[in-house]
């Protein structure tokens, strides 16, 4: 009886051990674990937001050597009492006003400043949208008709065998994917858990089989179209998407500061929703767009390119938000009137018609509440008719 006391003893010993060494050599991995985990807790999401760096493999995008470029600031205009109440109630962390490309507002919330880097969520869809504007005027994109295994051959076999490159920018891949956020067993919640144990995206999404429709029929927002056409542009370019970026979209910016993207165990940019950068770098993004792609003397995006990408030319339903590539549209706005948008109220909104930029970033736990969207729509065409 006591060898058998003694023997249990040395085996919970030896099972301490070997838990203390698993621990200390996953220790990066399980801290990223137990950071999805708390990610979006009231006590830390904004706190989260500005410091995805601090929990995740992230990379820099480089901002280029170039000198910072000028968004001058104008005189600062009083904001609708309804907009000081939408701050509030959307847990807003940013809002920055630009007015013919002068800065009329830029206010920082709930302890926030403007040299945070602020996570974009899905607002970096259209970014990437942006690159492949690019690499098809250019030639290393022959066409959006083409199939997306032409240039990611991985993924012959798996759902997206079929689909062309315009159906995954238009989220009409006909992919089955659940991408409900409060479902811990849902697609985009396994998806982020690879992401955080250091798996590879690439992986991930060529493991995906199921479909719901044929390419190209319907409509469904799955994010991971986005890193389909991230795959894409690797396999059409040969190069990493941080250094395509750079060049081709950030450095002719001249932001303040490098961005950064989140990244996969593989160093592989979280392509879908992992870009960082100051509310006024998002602005000067959002800039060029309102100016048809140009900023400066420099033509970043071409001009035709912006125009069909932000048309609502996706097959969404009748009577609901437009999309286009990677771009939406407000339902019923007029042409010139469209917007990048993440989860939990990040926003760059442009109308071209009243030469209005507005960025917004928050910490919004209630985003998808009905009319949660439509208010914060309707939230800043009041800021952009009220200049």
């Amino acid at each position: 009886m006591h060898m058998f006391a003694r023997w249990l003893v040395r085996m919970a010993i030896v099972l301490i051990i070997a838990a203390l060494v698993v621990g200390f050599w996953k220790k990066d991995e399980i801290k990223r674990l137990l950071a999805v985990n708390s990610l979006f807790s009231e006590e830390t999401i904004v706190f989260n937001f500005s410091n995805m760096n601090q929990a995740f493999l992230h990379r820099d995008v480089y901002r280029g050597d170039g000198p910072v470029s000028d968004l001058p600031r104008g005189t600062g205009i009083e904001l609708p009492q309804a907009v000081h109440e939408w701050i509030t109630e959307r847990s807003v962390t940013s809002l920055l006003v630009l007015k013919r490309g002068v800065i009329v507002h830029e206010s920082y919330h709930l302890g926030t400043g403007p040299e945070d880097r602020r996570i974009s969520w899905s607002m970096a869809k259209s970014f990437l949208s942006a690159l492949v504007g690019i690499l098809v005027t250019n030639g290393e994109i022959d066409s959006l008709e083409s199939p997306v295994t032409k240039y990611a051959p991985a993924l012959s076999g798996t759902a997206y065998d079929g689909a062309t490159i315009r159906d995954v920018l238009h989220m009409a891949s006909g992919v089955k994917f659940d991408e409900d956020y409060l479902d811990p067993k849902s697609d985009i919640n396994r998806m982020g858990r690879v992401l955080a144990l250091g798996g590879t995206m690439d992986d991930f999404t060529t493991s995906i089989t199921g479909t719901i429709s044929r390419p190209g029929d319907k409509w469904k927002y799955v994010s991971i179209d986005t890193h389909v056409i991230a795959m894409v542009v690797r396999g059409a370019t040969g190069r990493d998407l941080p250094t395509l970026l750079s060049e081709f979209v950030i450095a002719p910016l001249g932001l303040e500061a490098s961005p950064y993207y989140l990244t996969d165990g593989v160093g592989v940019a979280f392509a879908l929703g992992g870009l960082n950068m100051r509310t006024r770098d998002y602005a000067r993004f959002g800039l060029m767009f309102e100016q048809n792609g140009s900023y400066g003397n420099t033509q970043v995006v071409p001009a035709d390119w912006v125009s069909v990408s932000t048309q609502p030319t996706a097959p969404t339903e009748v009577g609901k938000t437009g999309y286009g590539y990677q771009w939406w549209v407000p339902n019923g706005a007029n042409t010139g009137v469209f917007m990048a948008r993440g989860v939990y109220g990040q926003y760059i909104y442009i109308d071209q018609t009243l030469d209005t930029v507005i960025v917004t970033t928050g910490a919004d736990r209630k985003f998808r509440d009905v009319g949660v969207s439509d208010r914060n729509i309707a939230i800043f065409r009041t800021i952009a008719t009220a200049l």
